[in-house]
Formats: C-alpha cells, structure tokens, sequence
C-alpha cells in the first residue's frame, strides 16, 4: 500500500513534456509547471512562429515569459525522491503473463516498474534505485513500464517520440518536428491524449446515455410482449364468446323455423283430413243412390216404376267448392326453403364482409416502442440541453474563436490558423467538436448575419459551396438569421433549396434535434419560458450531426452557443 501512494505522488510531480519527475521546476503564466530546460527548448521551438503557448491548454503568451524557479515545488519533488528511496517494494513481485519483467533480475524476474528511455531497459523496483541515487542517471527519462519500447522511439533519429504531428496523424520526436514535418501543425503528445481523451470521454458519456435508452427500450419492449399476449388472449376470449353467441342463436332459429315448420304440418294435415272425411261421406251417399237409381230402372212394372219415380235431387257441389278452394297445387313448404335459403345467402354475405373486416383489423395491430412526447416548455427543452463547443480545427482563417471555443466572430484580416485537413479553406464556416446522435437542445446568440446549421462529418472543406457549403447540399441544413437597419428576416435551406421563414426577429435562437424521429427544429426564445417554433425539418438522419456557423461575408458577425446553468 505504500509502494502504491509513493507511485501516485511520483505522477503528481512529473513533467508534461517529458514524463519524468520534475527537474528544476517552473511555473508559466497559465498555472502549469514544467522542467525548465524541457519548456524552455519547447519555447525556443514555438519562437519560429512568433508565439509561445502553453503545452497543456495553449494558451498563448506575447511577450515569451520569463521563468523563475518554483522552490516551493522544487522541495516537494525532493521529498518525492527521497521517499521513493526509502519505499520498501512489497515482497513476491514477480513478473506473470501480461506483465513488464525486468531486465536485469536474474533468477525469477520481478515485475518492471519503470522503462528508461535513455537506457532502453525496463528496472523493478530495487534494480531502478540506481536511478534515483546517481547523478550520472539525473537525466534519464523514465517512463511507465511498457513492453511496446521500441514504438515509443523514432526509428530515423533514434529519440522519444514526444511530439504528435495533426497534419499527418502520426507521433514524432522533436528532430522529426524541426526537419521532415517542419511547418505542420505539431502538439505535444500528452497534450494531444488530454484532447482525445476528453473526446473519448464525451463518447463513452454518449454509448451510456445510448445504452441506457436502449436498455429501457428492452423493459418497453419486454412489457410490449407481455402486453401483447395479455390483449390477444382477451380477444380471442372474446371473439369466441360473441361468436358462440351468433351460432346459439343460430341454433335457436334453426330451432323455431323446424318447430314453425311442424305445426304448420300439423294443422295443414288436420284441415285435410277434415275435407277427406266429408268427401268420403259424400261418396258413399252418391253410392247409395246411385243403386238405388239402378235397380228402379232395371223394373219392368210400369205402373210401380211410375209410382216410385221421384224427381233425383241435384247433386251437391260444395264439398267440390272446398276443396278446390283449399288444395293448392303441389308445393307445400317449398316456398319455407327457398326463404331460408335467401336469408342464408345474405347471412353468408354479412359475415364475409365482416369476417374481411375482422380480418383486417387483426392485421392492422401495430406494436411499437411509445413515441417520446415533444418537449413542449423552456423547461421541457432544457432537460435534453447539450454543451456545444467549437472545434479551432475546422475554423477559416477569417474565424476567430473565443469564450472557450463557444463564440465565433467574423473578422477582416486572417488569423494565424495552422494547415489542418478538416479546415474549410472557401466557406467561412466552422464545425462543432461534438457529434450529436440523441435527443439534444442548444441555444445561440448571433448578431449582423448568421447561418445556425447542423451538417455530417464528411461534408467538404474544399472546393464550391455545393460541396463544402451549409444548406447546399444533402449534408447540412442551417437557419440564416439576418438583421438590419430597415429589414431582418429568417431562411432555411437544405441541397441549395432556400425558403422564407415568417416571425419575429429574435437574437436568441433554440435549436432541437431528435435524431432517432428524423426531426430538427428551430425556436425563437424571446422571454426564459416562452419559445415560438419558426421552423421544423421531417427527415432521415444517417449520420451524427454536428452543429456549426456560417458567418458568411459580413464583419463583425458573430455567433455563440449559450452556456445554461
């Protein structure tokens, strides 16, 4: 445990620049502290290009400071040094898989804590002592043990890569800088990790923030299916319940129609029968005179034929009446089937339309994740409120930038911008560092004339406005906002289509952009809870979006993003 706070107070006190603890320490201007031949030889570097700034954070000084030995740090590193000495290195230290050994144990070799660059050796603790003890080895530079060595060294001057070239991406020791990448834009490389961690750090923030969401995606999704299951099983419940209803009533009438049918049969019958039975009487009274008649005529008496002779009643034709009256011709309930034939017709016809539709219903059943309601407040906005810096890399030369990289403003000479492949070298335009794939909300504050766009990391930097222009192409959309002593107004463009935008002239400009819904928007804010939307784009985002400005021609123009509390 004391091995490890010696360790830590070592790395407290090291120098920037060369990584080792701090000899003969200064401090410059901006609070940061250096060996004093290592900023110096830095310093005499930068005097070629008539500035001096700080390795760290670059600020930049006129005239070059002069330095004066911090004696206060100066005895804090010599305590460092001398308890580093006394530390007794915990026992059983030996180098396993993935460790540095050291070169020069013999036997089991203990773990290397430190690599001389100057000796091309990695030391455990104990063989690095000499180190610390002899003057000869003062000047030594010592780094943390690695077993990549040789990629830390030049292979043309055979020195320490300490320098990071941006124009050719690539690390370089000094010699290379002053020789073979003379004039490129040259960093040291502990300040270059300090600037891409910071980026490493914003994009591990955004996969959280990313991951996060998508995690509470899965619970969504996860109760969607429950949900799913639960109102499908309801339905079908349901559908079965109703349907079963229709067939008992179909049952039912089936039911009437053969009971109808019966009775019908019944009394039909009963009425017939009654005719047959007076019919049948009637025969056998038609027989019986009909014999009669026959045997009177058969006599030969002619004084008894003449006696016995009445006149014969005429026959009765009612019961002929009824029945010709009552018996229809032969179709009975025919006309029973024929009708509940049509109602099955139209039956079939209802539940196919309406089965179709049932249908149809089932397949419109949409299960998606809950859209995100709008923010529709100040305050809804401010929670999805992203600090926007800009990225010097991507400035014009007639860019300035201030406030911390926040502000832009158009000037009328050039700037002392160093060459960098991701500059705009025709529009005056500059880039954000931040690329932006989530719900985000910014605000600006502009003056004169000023293109408030967003665009894709790969638009161009060189060549027509077609190319590398904000709103000219199919890679950036922007809101010009323009202001004058008669006229002011809005437009918006995107791929070279420009359109006037009516409200209010406002200094203040709110910007939201949910990229998963394909949405940018643009807010007027004239008080702190009021907004008015002047503009809102409906698109496809492919790409993470980067905000910028485009000050176009006009100096002093300006422009900021805001910095909210």
């Amino acid at each position: 445990m004391a091995q490890q706070g010696v360790q830590l107070d070592q790395d407290q006190f090291s120098c920037p620049i060369c990584l080792d603890l701090l000899k003969n320490p200064v401090t410059v201007p901006c609070g940061h502290n250096y060996c004093s031949r290592c900023i110096e030889q830095h310093w005499d570097q930068d005097a070629e290009r008539g500035r001096w700034s700080c390795p760290q954070c670059r600020q930049t000084f006129n005239p070059r400071p002069v330095l004066k030995k911090n004696h206060m740090l100066a005895d804090v590193v010599d305590r460092v040094k001398e308890t580093a000495l006394k530390a007794v290195p915990p026992p059983h230290c030996y180098a396993g898989p993935g460790d540095v050994a050291c070169d020069c144990c013999t036997g089991r070799t203990q773990k290397a804590v430190k690599t001389c660059l100057q000796c091309m050796v990695s030391y455990c603790d104990a063989h690095l002592q000499p180190h610390y003890q002899c003057p000869a080895f003062k000047k030594h530079e010592l780094i943390k043990a690695t077993s990549k060595l040789r990629e830390n060294i030049c292979s043309c001057h055979n020195e320490v890569k300490k320098v990071f070239c941006r124009t050719d991406q690539q690390c370089i020791c000094l010699l290379c800088s002053m020789e073979e990448h003379k004039g490129h834009d040259t960093i040291l490389a502990a300040a270059e990790r300090t600037e891409r961690q910071n980026e490493l750090d914003r994009s591990q923030q955004e996969i959280q923030q990313r991951l996060q969401e998508r995690e509470n995606d899965l619970t969504v999704l996860h109760q969607e299916v429950k949900s799913i299951y639960v109102s499908a099983d309801r339905a079908v419940e349901d559908s079965d319940t109703i349907l079963t209803e229709l067939i008992s009533s179909i049952e039912k009438t089936r039911s009437e129609v053969r009971e109808l049918i019966r009775d019908q049969q019944k009394r039909e019958v009963t009425r017939v029968k009654e005719l047959r039975k007076l019919v049948e009487q009637e025969v056998t009274e038609l027989r019986r005179r009909h014999a009669e008649q026959e045997q009177l005529s058969r006599t030969e008496d002619h004084i008894h034929f003449l006696h016995s002779y009445t006149s014969p009643p005429k026959i009765s034709e009612c019961t002929g009446d009824i029945i010709g009256r009552n018996v229809r011709a032969l179709s009975y309930f025919e006309d029973v089937t024929v009708a509940v034939t049509t109602a099955r017709g139209k039956l079939e016809h209802i539940l196919k339309e309406e089965g179709t539709n049932i249908s149809e219903t089932v397949c419109r059943v949409d299960v998606l994740l809950s859209k995100p309601t709008n923010p529709e407040t100040r305050a809804d906005f401010l929670k999805y409120f992203r600090p926007i810096t800009l990225d010097p890399n991507t400035a014009h030369q007639y860019l300035s930038l201030s406030e911390g990289d926040r502000k832009v403003t158009r000037e009328s000479e050039t700037q002392s911008h160093p060459h960098h492949p991701e500059r705009f070298s025709e529009m005056y335009q500059v880039l954000s560092t931040e690329g932006l794939t989530e719900r985000s909300y910014w605000e600006v504050e502009w003056s004169v004339n000023a293109h408030i766009a967003v665009a894709y990391k790969d638009i161009g930097r060189t060549g027509s406005a077609d190319e590398c222009g904000f709103g000219s192409n199919d890679k950036s959309w922007f809101l010009q906002c323009y202001s004058g002593m008669y006229a002011g107004g809005y437009i918006y463009s995107h791929q070279n289509t420009g359109s006037h935008v009516p409200g209010r002239v406002i200094s203040r400009i709110g910007v939201y952009l949910d990229h998963s819904a394909g949405t940018l928007s643009f807010y007027s804010v004239e008080h702190p809870d009021t907004m008015t939307l002047l503009h809102r784009v409906q698109t496809t985002f492919t790409q993470p979006l980067y905000p910028g400005f485009w000050l176009s021609s006009f100096y002093g123009g300006e422009a900021e993003f805001c910095k909210l509390k």
